[in-house]
């Protein structure tokens, strides 16, 4: 070989010297390493998240921790001097017979419109999933009341139960009945829930989507075993389906309890404030924009949000435990973990 072969770094020369080790680059070359590689992903990762952290810290993290602060203080929005009152709102949150009224109209509204809703629309998605003519037109004609914005859904229910220019009166009119408060109790409640129904088309689309993912060799191989359309629904459909049913009644209760729709349904043209209102529909959120607003009672009704805050976690954690044994998925999430192999010759994992 020749004296000028190429030697490895450090080893004896043919010259009899030591061949030199390369040294770090400089220059022009510097810096395109691994770790300058990770540098440009961590940059590029902080400037693409930047923007939500920046929202979430400023309208959701200072809200909550200000809307918390209030609810220790019995600020009223116009004063300066408010003072801190520690746990005082909680307990009269907790020992208020008008507040703890409303939550409790709250609930029955609740257990009255998650049901329906749901059910509602698994009966849309099941008609609209069959084999039937101009099949996607009703589908879109069965969601636009769906996309419809809540407070033109609200206002337009106002002017078909309105007491004397209404639609429904109007057609009871005709049949020579005499015309119904709509608004005003007792029928205020059931107006709302008709309200509540009218947008299905929501979780219609959700399950329909589910029973589409459902395969047909199913239904068939149970036709085939000699069971009934109810039995294919029950014990095939339903079971099949339970996650996406599961979804529909956690998202509900979180929507329903939370709703503020009775207010914009059941004032007059001109406001009277929330008193005009229907006790039957005073529900927990109504009685919170009064104390805001009306009554000017920050604190408290801060105090009231943050209860409602903890109710919600507290429902949505017992409806997670009374799931279990009832929802049932595609792949098991513990068969789905990803266990740990062994290699020849070598501990769980670690190669020899």
């Amino acid at each position: 070989m020749s004296t000028e072969q190429i030697t490895a770094p450090g080893a004896p020369s043919p010259s009899g010297g030591t061949a030199a080790r390369p040294g770090p680059r400089t220059g022009a070359h510097a810096g395109r390493g691994p770790r300058s590689l990770t540098t440009r992903r961590a940059w590029a990762f902080y400037v693409f998240a930047g923007p939500w952290v920046l929202g979430f810290l400023a309208l959701t993290a200072f809200p909550l921790g200000y809307a918390l602060w209030l609810s220790l203080t019995n600020a009223d929005g116009l004063s300066q001097n408010s003072r801190f009152v520690g746990l005082e709102n909680y307990r009269e949150v907790l020992t208020d017979p008008e507040t703890m009224s409303s939550l409790a109209r709250t609930g029955v509204f609740v257990a009255i419109t998650v049901p329906l809703s749901i059910a509602a629309g698994l009966l849309l998605a099941v008609l609209v999933n069959q084999p039937i003519r101009a099949r996607g037109l009703f589908r879109t004609l069965l969601y636009l009341p769906a996309i419809v914005p809540p407070v033109g859904a609200a206002l337009t229910f106002k002017l078909i139960f309105d007491r004397d220019s209404g639609a429904a009166n109007g057609v009871l009119d005709a049949l020579h009945v005499n015309g119904v408060s709509w608004l005003m109790d007792p029928y205020a409640r059931w107006v709302l829930v008709t309200l509540t129904l009218w947008g299905a088309g929501n979780t219609m689309i959700i399950s329909l989507a589910g029973l589409q993912d459902i395969p047909k060799e199913l239904h068939e191989a149970a036709r085939v075993d000699g069971a009934n359309a109810w039995q294919s629904f029950t014990k095939i459909t339903v079971p099949m389906l339970s996650p996406v049913l599961f979804f529909q009644v956690i998202t509900g209760i979180i929507a329903a309890v939370q709703s503020f729709l009775p207010l914009l349904i059941s004032l007059d043209p001109t406001p009277r404030g929330v008193t005009s209102v229907p006790e039957s529909n005073y529900l927990f959120m109504i009685n919170v924009f009064a104390q805001y607003f009306a009554n000017g009672r920050y604190g408290y009704a801060s105090a009231m949000l943050w209860l409602l805050f903890l109710i919600i976690v507290a429902i949505t954690f017992l409806v997670f435990r009374l799931s279990k044994g009832a929802v049932f998925y595609s792949v098991d999430p513990e068969a789905a973990k990803p266990s740990r192999q062994r290699t020849i010759g070598g501990s769980d994992g670690v190669p020899s």
